[in-house]
Protein backbone atom coordinates (compact mmCIF):
# COMPACT_ATOMS: atom_id res chain seq x y z
CA UNK A 1 0.00 0.00 0.00
CA UNK A 2 1.91 3.07 -1.11
CA UNK A 3 1.23 6.31 0.91
CA UNK A 4 -1.94 7.62 -1.30
CA UNK A 5 -3.59 5.17 -0.52
CA UNK A 6 -2.83 4.92 3.64
CA UNK A 7 -3.62 8.71 3.57
CA UNK A 8 -7.20 7.47 1.75
CA UNK A 9 -8.02 5.15 4.62
CA UNK A 10 -6.91 7.48 6.98
CA UNK A 11 -9.46 9.63 6.17
CA UNK A 12 -12.07 6.99 5.67
CA UNK A 13 -11.71 6.06 9.28
CA UNK A 14 -11.12 9.46 11.00
CA UNK A 15 -14.75 10.08 8.55
CA UNK A 16 -16.01 7.22 10.36
CA UNK A 17 -14.78 7.54 13.90
CA UNK A 18 -16.56 11.23 13.58
CA UNK A 19 -19.57 9.67 12.55
CA UNK A 20 -19.96 7.44 15.30
CA UNK A 21 -19.16 9.74 18.07
CA UNK A 22 -22.11 12.08 16.28
CA UNK A 23 -24.13 9.00 16.39
CA UNK A 24 -23.60 8.42 20.28
CA UNK A 25 -24.06 12.16 21.25
CA UNK A 26 -27.42 12.00 19.18
CA UNK A 27 -28.23 8.91 21.60
CA UNK A 28 -27.21 9.79 24.37
CA UNK A 29 -29.34 13.41 24.03
CA UNK A 30 -31.74 10.94 22.87
CA UNK A 31 -31.92 8.86 26.04
CA UNK A 32 -31.41 12.18 28.28
CA UNK A 33 -34.48 13.66 26.79
CA UNK A 34 -36.44 10.37 27.42
CA UNK A 35 -35.39 10.23 31.01
CA UNK A 36 -36.07 14.03 31.55
CA UNK A 37 -39.71 13.32 30.00
CA UNK A 38 -40.22 10.18 32.32
CA UNK A 39 -39.33 12.59 35.21
CA UNK A 40 -41.36 15.92 34.35
CA UNK A 41 -44.56 12.65 33.82
CA UNK A 42 -44.05 11.40 36.93
CA UNK A 43 -43.47 15.14 38.61
CA UNK A 44 -47.30 15.86 37.00
CA UNK A 45 -49.03 12.97 38.56
CA UNK A 46 -47.78 13.68 42.21
CA UNK A 47 -48.84 17.36 41.27
CA UNK A 48 -52.07 15.99 39.86
CA UNK A 49 -52.20 13.80 43.55
CA UNK A 50 -51.67 16.64 45.74
CA UNK A 51 -54.19 18.71 43.73
CA UNK A 52 -56.38 16.04 44.03
CA UNK A 53 -55.76 16.07 48.30
CA UNK A 54 -56.17 19.99 48.08
CA UNK A 55 -59.46 19.62 46.71
CA UNK A 56 -61.23 16.36 48.85
CA UNK A 57 -59.92 17.15 51.96
CA UNK A 58 -61.26 18.34 55.03
CA UNK A 59 -60.76 22.27 56.42
CA UNK A 60 -59.13 21.16 59.24
CA UNK A 61 -56.41 18.45 57.32
CA UNK A 62 -53.29 19.40 57.09
CA UNK A 63 -52.58 19.88 53.49
CA UNK A 64 -48.64 21.50 54.00
CA UNK A 65 -47.26 18.85 52.28
CA UNK A 66 -49.34 18.81 49.04
CA UNK A 67 -49.02 22.94 48.89
CA UNK A 68 -45.43 22.31 48.74
CA UNK A 69 -45.85 20.00 46.26
CA UNK A 70 -47.98 22.45 44.20
CA UNK A 71 -45.90 25.43 44.76
CA UNK A 72 -42.63 23.87 44.05
CA UNK A 73 -44.02 23.26 40.01
CA UNK A 74 -42.47 27.17 38.64
CA UNK A 75 -41.30 25.40 35.00
CA UNK A 76 -43.72 23.19 33.35
CA UNK A 77 -47.29 24.98 32.05
CA UNK A 78 -50.57 23.19 33.12
CA UNK A 79 -54.28 23.53 32.32
CA UNK A 80 -56.95 22.29 34.43
CA UNK A 81 -60.15 21.55 32.51
CA UNK A 82 -63.47 19.42 33.32
CA UNK A 83 -64.59 17.10 31.07
CA UNK A 84 -66.11 18.83 28.86
CA UNK A 85 -63.02 20.86 28.22
CA UNK A 86 -63.37 24.17 30.11
CA UNK A 87 -60.90 25.89 31.45
CA UNK A 88 -60.89 25.59 35.15
CA UNK A 89 -57.55 26.42 36.20
CA UNK A 90 -53.55 27.01 34.89
CA UNK A 91 -50.37 27.41 35.92
CA UNK A 92 -47.11 28.51 35.14
CA UNK A 93 -49.47 30.04 31.68
CA UNK A 94 -49.32 34.34 31.14
CA UNK A 95 -52.31 35.71 32.13
CA UNK A 96 -52.79 37.70 29.07
CA UNK A 97 -53.24 34.43 27.17
CA UNK A 98 -55.75 33.17 29.60
CA UNK A 99 -57.85 36.39 29.41
CA UNK A 100 -58.54 35.70 25.70
CA UNK A 101 -60.22 32.80 25.12
CA UNK A 102 -58.73 31.97 21.25
CA UNK A 103 -55.37 32.63 22.99
CA UNK A 104 -56.46 30.17 25.70
CA UNK A 105 -57.77 27.19 23.45
CA UNK A 106 -54.56 27.39 21.19
CA UNK A 107 -52.46 27.08 24.37
CA UNK A 108 -54.92 23.95 25.05
CA UNK A 109 -54.13 22.70 21.73
CA UNK A 110 -50.62 23.03 21.68
CA UNK A 111 -50.20 21.18 25.41
CA UNK A 112 -52.75 18.47 24.37
CA UNK A 113 -50.30 17.72 21.31
CA UNK A 114 -47.41 17.78 23.91
CA UNK A 115 -48.07 15.16 26.51
CA UNK A 116 -51.39 12.99 27.19
CA UNK A 117 -53.62 14.29 30.20
CA UNK A 118 -53.23 12.78 33.91
CA UNK A 119 -56.83 12.24 34.78
CA UNK A 120 -58.12 12.39 38.28
CA UNK A 121 -61.24 11.47 39.76
CA UNK A 122 -61.97 14.30 42.78
CA UNK A 123 -65.70 13.11 42.74
CA UNK A 124 -66.90 9.84 42.85
CA UNK A 125 -67.94 9.54 39.33
CA UNK A 126 -66.52 13.48 38.14
CA UNK A 127 -63.18 13.38 36.90
CA UNK A 128 -60.46 17.08 35.46
CA UNK A 129 -58.04 16.76 33.10
CA UNK A 130 -54.77 17.79 33.38
CA UNK A 131 -52.46 18.88 30.31
CA UNK A 132 -49.16 20.05 30.51
CA UNK A 133 -46.43 21.17 28.48
CA UNK A 134 -42.52 20.55 28.34
CA UNK A 135 -40.59 22.61 30.84
CA UNK A 136 -37.79 25.06 29.45
CA UNK A 137 -34.64 22.75 29.90
CA UNK A 138 -36.96 19.87 27.97
CA UNK A 139 -37.71 21.74 24.93
CA UNK A 140 -33.72 23.29 24.85
CA UNK A 141 -33.09 19.78 24.64
CA UNK A 142 -34.94 19.19 22.74
CA UNK A 143 -33.81 21.31 19.83
CA UNK A 144 -30.27 20.40 20.95
CA UNK A 145 -29.58 17.61 18.31
CA UNK A 146 -30.86 19.87 15.55
CA UNK A 147 -28.07 22.75 16.75
CA UNK A 148 -25.60 20.05 16.62
CA UNK A 149 -26.16 19.07 13.21
CA UNK A 150 -26.23 22.53 12.09
CA UNK A 151 -22.73 23.07 13.91
CA UNK A 152 -21.60 19.37 12.00
CA UNK A 153 -22.79 20.76 8.82
CA UNK A 154 -20.88 24.03 9.15
CA UNK A 155 -17.52 22.17 10.63
CA UNK A 156 -18.25 19.87 7.22
CA UNK A 157 -18.33 22.57 4.99
CA UNK A 158 -15.22 24.38 6.35
CA UNK A 159 -13.36 21.29 6.30
CA UNK A 160 -14.55 20.64 3.01
CA UNK A 161 -14.11 24.79 1.72
CA UNK A 162 -10.40 24.23 3.30
CA UNK A 163 -9.60 20.13 1.66
CA UNK A 164 -10.75 21.93 -1.62
CA UNK A 165 -8.65 25.05 -1.26
CA UNK A 166 -5.97 23.35 -0.39
CA UNK A 167 -6.39 20.60 -3.49
CA UNK A 168 -6.91 23.80 -5.70
CA UNK A 169 -3.41 25.19 -4.47
CA UNK A 170 -1.87 22.16 -4.78
CA UNK A 171 -2.87 22.22 -8.24
CA UNK A 172 -2.07 26.11 -8.94
CA UNK A 173 1.47 25.07 -7.59
CA UNK A 174 1.87 22.06 -10.04
CA UNK A 175 0.44 23.95 -13.23
CA UNK A 176 3.15 26.75 -12.33
CA UNK A 177 5.94 24.14 -11.61
CA UNK A 178 5.19 22.61 -15.58
CA UNK A 179 4.47 25.80 -16.80
CA UNK A 180 8.00 27.16 -15.34
CA UNK A 181 9.96 23.50 -16.45
CA UNK A 182 8.31 24.02 -20.04
CA UNK A 183 9.63 27.80 -20.62
CA UNK A 184 12.86 26.39 -19.37
CA UNK A 185 12.88 23.29 -21.71
CA UNK A 186 12.38 25.78 -24.23
CA UNK A 187 14.72 28.01 -23.49
CA UNK A 188 17.48 25.70 -24.17
CA UNK A 189 16.87 24.61 -28.47
CA UNK A 190 15.33 28.11 -28.76
CA UNK A 191 18.54 29.45 -28.12
CA UNK A 192 20.58 27.60 -30.56
CA UNK A 193 17.61 28.26 -33.34
CA UNK A 194 18.75 31.60 -32.29
CA UNK A 195 22.34 30.90 -33.35
CA UNK A 196 21.30 28.63 -36.22
CA UNK A 197 19.22 31.78 -37.79
CA UNK A 198 22.57 34.27 -37.63
CA UNK A 199 24.52 31.56 -39.49
CA UNK A 200 22.14 31.32 -42.02
CA UNK A 201 21.62 35.02 -42.51
CA UNK A 202 25.82 34.98 -42.79
CA UNK A 203 25.49 32.79 -45.50
CA UNK A 204 22.33 34.89 -47.91
CA UNK A 205 20.06 31.79 -47.55
CA UNK A 206 16.89 32.95 -49.03
CA UNK A 207 15.29 36.09 -47.12
CA UNK A 208 11.74 34.78 -47.31
CA UNK A 209 12.63 31.13 -45.35
CA UNK A 210 14.60 33.52 -43.35
CA UNK A 211 11.74 35.89 -42.70
CA UNK A 212 9.22 32.78 -41.78
CA UNK A 213 12.01 30.94 -39.32
CA UNK A 214 12.18 34.13 -37.98
CA UNK A 215 8.43 34.64 -37.31
CA UNK A 216 8.55 30.87 -35.53
CA UNK A 217 11.19 31.85 -33.66
CA UNK A 218 9.53 34.64 -32.23
CA UNK A 219 6.32 33.25 -31.29
CA UNK A 220 8.34 30.04 -29.37
CA UNK A 221 9.95 33.19 -27.52
CA UNK A 222 6.31 34.70 -27.14
CA UNK A 223 5.36 31.27 -25.86
CA UNK A 224 8.43 30.72 -23.42
CA UNK A 225 7.44 34.11 -21.87
CA UNK A 226 3.61 33.21 -20.97
CA UNK A 227 4.50 29.87 -19.69
CA UNK A 228 7.86 31.72 -17.56
CA UNK A 229 4.87 34.25 -15.99
CA UNK A 230 2.84 31.48 -14.95
CA UNK A 231 2.74 31.54 -10.96
CA UNK A 232 4.20 34.47 -10.61
CA UNK A 233 2.71 37.83 -10.47
CA UNK A 234 3.14 39.50 -13.94
CA UNK A 235 3.73 43.05 -14.25
CA UNK A 236 1.15 44.83 -15.98
CA UNK A 237 0.95 48.02 -17.85
CA UNK A 238 -1.57 50.76 -19.67
CA UNK A 239 -2.69 49.48 -23.13
CA UNK A 240 -5.12 49.52 -25.46
CA UNK A 241 -7.27 46.64 -24.79
CA UNK A 242 -8.83 47.25 -28.51
CA UNK A 243 -5.67 47.37 -30.16
CA UNK A 244 -4.00 44.14 -27.87
CA UNK A 245 -6.75 42.26 -28.81
CA UNK A 246 -6.67 43.35 -32.82
CA UNK A 247 -3.32 42.12 -32.80
CA UNK A 248 -3.94 38.29 -31.34
CA UNK A 249 -7.52 38.46 -33.32
CA UNK A 250 -5.42 39.02 -36.88
CA UNK A 251 -2.60 36.68 -36.00
CA UNK A 252 -4.97 33.72 -35.77
CA UNK A 253 -7.25 35.04 -38.77
CA UNK A 254 -4.01 34.38 -40.74
CA UNK A 255 -3.48 31.45 -39.68
CA UNK A 256 -7.03 29.77 -39.69
CA UNK A 257 -8.79 31.01 -42.94
CA UNK A 258 -10.08 28.26 -45.02
CA UNK A 259 -13.80 27.08 -43.63
CA UNK A 260 -13.97 29.75 -41.04
CA UNK A 261 -15.96 33.31 -41.60
CA UNK A 262 -14.18 35.62 -38.97
CA UNK A 263 -15.44 39.35 -38.62
CA UNK A 264 -14.42 41.77 -35.97
CA UNK A 265 -16.33 44.51 -34.50
CA UNK A 266 -15.00 47.03 -32.00
CA UNK A 267 -14.89 50.95 -30.75
CA UNK A 268 -12.29 53.15 -32.89
CA UNK A 269 -11.05 54.90 -29.97
CA UNK A 270 -8.62 53.28 -28.10
CA UNK A 271 -9.76 52.00 -24.54
CA UNK A 272 -7.15 51.85 -21.79
CA UNK A 273 -6.76 48.89 -19.28
CA UNK A 274 -4.06 47.35 -17.25
CA UNK A 275 -2.73 44.45 -19.13
CA UNK A 276 0.22 41.92 -19.50
CA UNK A 277 0.76 42.47 -22.95
CA UNK A 278 1.58 38.52 -23.23
CA UNK A 279 -0.72 37.26 -21.24
CA UNK A 280 -3.82 39.15 -22.77
CA UNK A 281 -2.90 37.52 -26.31
CA UNK A 282 -2.52 34.13 -24.69
CA UNK A 283 -6.40 34.76 -23.34
CA UNK A 284 -7.60 35.90 -26.63
CA UNK A 285 -5.99 33.03 -28.83
CA UNK A 286 -7.21 30.47 -26.32
CA UNK A 287 -10.76 31.79 -26.67
CA UNK A 288 -10.54 31.93 -30.89
CA UNK A 289 -8.78 28.48 -30.98
CA UNK A 290 -11.30 27.02 -28.37
CA UNK A 291 -14.22 28.46 -30.60
CA UNK A 292 -12.58 27.07 -33.79
CA UNK A 293 -12.05 23.69 -32.34
CA UNK A 294 -15.85 23.92 -31.11
CA UNK A 295 -17.10 24.64 -34.73
CA UNK A 296 -14.66 21.56 -35.84
CA UNK A 297 -12.92 24.50 -38.08
CA UNK A 298 -16.37 25.33 -40.15
CA UNK A 299 -18.37 28.04 -38.94
CA UNK A 300 -18.41 31.47 -38.40
CA UNK A 301 -16.67 33.36 -35.69
CA UNK A 302 -17.22 37.05 -34.02
CA UNK A 303 -15.00 38.93 -31.95
CA UNK A 304 -16.63 41.88 -30.35
CA UNK A 305 -15.63 44.95 -28.17
CA UNK A 306 -18.36 46.63 -26.00
CA UNK A 307 -17.99 49.14 -23.23
CA UNK A 308 -19.78 50.88 -20.82
CA UNK A 309 -19.32 53.62 -18.15
CA UNK A 310 -16.91 51.08 -16.06
CA UNK A 311 -16.18 48.29 -17.88
CA UNK A 312 -15.29 46.83 -21.50
CA UNK A 313 -16.16 43.50 -22.17
CA UNK A 314 -14.67 41.33 -25.24
CA UNK A 315 -17.48 38.33 -26.22
CA UNK A 316 -16.00 35.33 -28.66
CA UNK A 317 -19.00 33.66 -30.37
CA UNK A 318 -19.20 30.70 -32.55
CA UNK A 319 -21.73 28.96 -34.29
CA UNK A 320 -20.27 25.52 -32.53
CA UNK A 321 -21.45 22.84 -30.84
CA UNK A 322 -22.83 24.98 -27.83
CA UNK A 323 -22.45 23.88 -23.71
CA UNK A 324 -24.88 22.40 -21.83
CA UNK A 325 -25.72 25.35 -19.16
CA UNK A 326 -24.87 22.59 -16.27
CA UNK A 327 -21.43 22.95 -17.83
CA UNK A 328 -21.59 26.52 -17.60
CA UNK A 329 -18.89 26.94 -14.58
CA UNK A 330 -17.23 23.14 -15.15
CA UNK A 331 -15.60 24.13 -18.09
CA UNK A 332 -13.36 26.28 -16.16
CA UNK A 333 -12.49 23.69 -14.06
CA UNK A 334 -8.97 21.85 -14.23
CA UNK A 335 -8.77 18.71 -16.14
CA UNK A 336 -12.29 19.23 -17.39
CA UNK A 337 -13.18 18.57 -21.31
CA UNK A 338 -15.45 17.40 -23.98
CA UNK A 339 -12.57 16.61 -26.41
CA UNK A 340 -11.38 13.03 -26.84
CA UNK A 341 -7.60 14.39 -27.01
CA UNK A 342 -7.77 17.44 -24.48
CA UNK A 343 -5.99 17.81 -21.38
CA UNK A 344 -8.73 20.32 -19.99
CA UNK A 345 -6.41 23.39 -18.93
CA UNK A 346 -7.22 25.79 -21.85
CA UNK A 347 -9.98 27.58 -20.16
CA UNK A 348 -9.46 26.73 -16.30
CA UNK A 349 -5.48 28.55 -17.35
CA UNK A 350 -7.73 31.32 -19.14
CA UNK A 351 -9.88 32.17 -16.11
CA UNK A 352 -6.49 32.32 -13.81
CA UNK A 353 -5.03 34.84 -16.60
CA UNK A 354 -7.84 37.18 -16.24
CA UNK A 355 -9.28 37.09 -12.95
CA UNK A 356 -6.41 36.16 -10.65
CA UNK A 357 -3.63 38.35 -12.63
CA UNK A 358 -5.92 40.96 -14.52
CA UNK A 359 -8.30 41.16 -11.93
CA UNK A 360 -11.71 40.93 -14.47
CA UNK A 361 -14.07 38.35 -14.71
CA UNK A 362 -15.22 35.69 -17.70
CA UNK A 363 -18.03 33.75 -18.35
CA UNK A 364 -19.93 31.76 -20.08
CA UNK A 365 -22.47 34.34 -21.52
CA UNK A 366 -24.69 32.42 -23.38
CA UNK A 367 -24.99 29.09 -25.35
CA UNK A 368 -27.20 26.85 -27.18
CA UNK A 369 -26.37 23.39 -28.09
CA UNK A 370 -26.01 22.51 -31.73
CA UNK A 371 -26.06 26.62 -31.90
CA UNK A 372 -23.23 28.28 -30.68
CA UNK A 373 -21.60 29.36 -27.58
CA UNK A 374 -20.57 33.34 -26.54
CA UNK A 375 -17.45 33.84 -23.97
CA UNK A 376 -17.44 37.33 -22.07
CA UNK A 377 -14.55 38.21 -20.67
CA UNK A 378 -14.89 41.98 -18.80
CA UNK A 379 -12.27 44.30 -17.60
CA UNK A 380 -12.46 47.65 -15.70
CA UNK A 381 -11.75 50.88 -17.32
CA UNK A 382 -8.98 53.06 -16.31
CA UNK A 383 -8.99 56.58 -16.70
CA UNK A 384 -6.24 58.47 -18.16
CA UNK A 385 -5.81 61.68 -17.02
Amino acid sequence: MDFSEKRNVTRWIIIAVSFSIVLLILWNTYTFFVFFKDEERAKMEYWAEAQNVVMTSDLDADLSLPQTILSHNTTIPIILTDEKGNIISANNVDEMVLKDKALARRMLLKLKKENDPIVTEYVKGKFQYIYYGDSSLLNKLKYYPIALVLIIVLFGGVVYNYYRSTKMATQNKLWAGMAKETAHQIGTPLSSLIGWLEIMKADNVDETTIAEIEKDINRLQTITDRFSKIGSEPALAMLDVVAETAESYDYLKSRFGGQVSFSFHAPKHAIMVSLNQALHSWTIENLIKNAIDAMRGRGRLTVRIEEDAKFVKILVSDTGKGIPKKQFTRVFEPGFTTKKRGWGLGLSLTKRIVEDYHKGKIKVLHSEVGKGTTMQVSFKKQNVS
